[in-house]
């Protein structure tokens, strides 16, 4: 049932639906939605010494089955769903594709994180704000 209320979330089918359900399992173990993105391999590592912090690619601790869903379905949400163009193209316009798709890979976690505690299809979710 929960697969059926995330795949109404444009952009989202039945395979990054059933890999998201099977790969989280309760989502209430995610205090907030950056821990979710990390738990997916979303964000960069981070390396910390002396006080100074440096960032570096992708963190190699993820779950590489929901990464690898997650960024196919970002490369193609923006054609369904509005805010998403509007994400994708605002990236874009900064010149560098790669991080537009993984902060339109990002959005549909928060997404997905939504629908899935809350228990309800997107388009009420959207009705609602």
């Amino acid at each position: 049932m929960s697969g059926l209320r995330l795949m109404s979330i444009p952009g989202i089918g039945e395979l990054t639906a059933l890999t998201w359900v099977l790969e989280i399992g309760d989502v209430t173990r995610f205090s907030s939605s950056r821990q979710a993105i990390s738990y997916c391999g979303l964000c960069s590592g981070q390396h910390e010494s002396a006080g100074k912090e440096q960032r570096g690619p992708i963190s190699k601790k993820r779950n590489k089955h929901l990464q690898t869903k997650l960024i196919e379905a970002a490369k193609l949400a923006p054609h369904w769903n509005e805010q998403l163009a509007q994400l994708h193209e605002k990236e874009l316009a900064r010149g560098n594709k790669n991080r537009a798709t993984m902060v339109v890979a990002r959005k549909l976690v928060e997404f997905l994180l939504a629908v899935d505690r809350r228990e309800t299809n997107f388009e009420l979710l959207k009705e609602a704000v």
